[in-house]
């Protein structure tokens, strides 16, 4: 068994300058401007921060439709998720590389306009304007156009981390359940959902993170009306436009506290699946990414192969 080199040659005073000068990018461009939004929003005290979050009646209402959107997008795209990477992983048919090319458009097309084309399709105007107006359903400029935006941005997410995990694991255990009387739900809950569960799970809170951060589709599709359709990242814009920089980067630090639950998060499930790999093979994963360690977990053999 070949362990991976830790080093590549270079002198000791090259590895430092190279750390050096990592840390110091990631503290100037991330560490530095996330510290200083906590800092301009407890700069009046915690009292100022909670008045701004609590007493305010719009940023109360943002932060609940935040949520409220985001939980909703994620289980669509969860849903969406496994059963696409489970047709694309067990299933060769025509326009298969099509299909698995179209789940990365969300990641191509800019949010703006992602969230246009929802407005040309739902709106007043859109090609399903007047069908939607005789039923009475409104879209643009209310909670489900808020949804339908987000869904779109974070549809990629989920998926892409199942198919990789779904192909190595290879349709062997599922094709033996089948064969030993089990249905096809008893399939899914029993011998499927085990095998991907992580990669899931890393999916879903990537999804959530995605969502509960997205500004430019949402901008588009909800008119950004105050109390109605604001989510956090419009509020937060509409604050600082108002000149109201405290409330806005109090509005900003709890969707920074959310990021960095999301981060611990993240790391657990990461760990989790590297130390799920280690009781399998007793070894550790050949690279720290949650790309291999899913693989890993899912098929060791291929993984390390």
């Amino acid at each position: 068994m070949s362990s991976t080199p830790t080093t590549t040659g270079s002198s000791p005073l090259a590895r430092a300058a190279a750390i050096a000068a990592a840390f110091a990018i990631v503290g100037g461009v991330i560490v530095v401007p996330l510290a200083s939004v906590f800092f301009e929003a407890l700069a009046e005290g915690p009292a100022a921060w909670w008045r701004a979050i609590a007493h305010d009646p719009d940023t109360r209402h943002a932060i609940w439709l935040s949520l409220t959107v985001a939980p909703v997008a994620v289980a669509f795209n969860t849903v969406f998720g496994v059963a696409a990477a489970w047709l694309v992983a067990r299933f060769r048919f025509p326009g298969r590389s099509l299909l698995i090319s179209f789940f990365d458009v969300p990641f191509a097309v800019s949010p703006v306009v992602a969230g246009l084309a929802i407005v040309l399709i739902f709106g007043r105007q859109g090609l399903l304007g007047p069908t939607l107006e005789w039923l009475s359903l409104k879209v643009i400029f209310s909670w489900p156009g808020l949804v339908l935006a987000t869904t779109f941005v974070t549809l990629p997410l989920v998926v892409r981390e199942l198919i990789p995990v779904m192909e190595a694991i290879g349709p062997e255990e599922e094709l033996a359940a089948v064969s030993l009387g089990a249905g096809g739900w008893q399939v899914f809950w029993r011998v499927t959902l085990p095998n991907i569960r992580w990669a899931l799970l890393h999916g879903i809170v990537l999804a959530n993170a995605r969502a509960m951060g997205e500004f430019g589709a949402v901008y588009v599709v909800s008119g950004h009306i105050a109390g109605a359709t604001d989510t956090m990242p419009l509020r937060v814009e509409k604050l600082f436009q108002e000149y109201r920089t405290p409330a806005s980067m109090a509005v900003a630090s709890v969707l920074a506290s959310i990021a960095l639950v999301t981060l611990i998060v993240k790391f657990v499930i990461e760990r989790r699946i590297e130390a799920e790999f280690h009781e399998r093979e007793g070894l550790a994963p050949p690279a720290d990414s949650p790309a291999v360690a899913s693989l890993a977990i899912a098929s060791p053999k291929e993984a390390v192969a």
